[in-house]
């Protein structure tokens, strides 16, 4: 293993949060590439018990996916979140950037500020960029914490409409008009189901 490999190894394993390139090449001397290194590395550890990823725009190591189940003792508590703020964490993973209207559009009620308010409070949720409309209203988008928590490289991993029906996760639907018009592929960004709510419960 090369010395650039080695000193990312170190970083990422020591690191708490998915960290960047950027980040990388800051904490190693002068002169590394973190991003050559991490190619070398990912290919290092493909069929092992952690896996290098990639999270939104950084990297970080963790438990291959087919081995989660042994980490159930240590990712059972993970906070329990009501169904407002599942049905609510859904539909902003999907349609972002949303607006908290557009939300409520698609819910067909309020959404309350505590609800908000837990999913900021997690990390899952930040705000967007405003929105050229009357108002200006804030937006909300996931956030590399909520991707990381999933394993998600990026929102357009998220699952498809087609998963979603094999995985029987499109019972409860919105009213009609609600569900946004979806091809049997992945979903872009943009688009979403706001029925799948149990798609985020662990």
């Amino acid at each position: 293993m090369g010395e650039q490999e080695r000193m990312v190894e170190a970083i990422l394993f020591a690191s708490a949060q998915p960290v960047s390139v950027a980040e990388l090449n800051g904490r190693m001397p002068h002169g590394c590439d973190a991003a050559e290194a991490l190619v070398h590395l990912r290919k290092r550890y493909e069929g092992r018990g952690v896996t290098v990823v990639k999270v939104g725009d950084t990297w970080a190591i963790r438990t291959a996916p087919d081995l989660g189940f042994l980490m159930q003792k240590e990712t059972v508590e993970t906070r329990k979140l009501s169904r407002a703020a599942i049905e609510t964490l859904a539909i902003i993973a999907y349609h972002q950037p949303v607006t908290r209207a557009e939300i409520e559009e698609i819910r067909g009620v309020s959404v309350s500020r505590g609800t908000v308010d837990q999913l900021l409070e997690l990390e899952w949720i930040r705000f967007g960029r405003r929105k050229m409309t009357p108002g200006r209203p804030v937006t909300f988008v996931v956030t590399p914490s909520f991707l990381d928590h999933f394993g998600l490289e990026s929102a357009r991993d998220l699952p498809g409409l087609k998963e979603l029906r094999a995985a029987g996760l499109l019972e409860n639907r919105p009213p009609p008009g609600a569900m946004p018009k979806m091809g049997e592929g992945d979903i872009d960004d943009d688009e979403a189901s706001a029925g799948q709510s149990e798609l985020f419960e662990d």
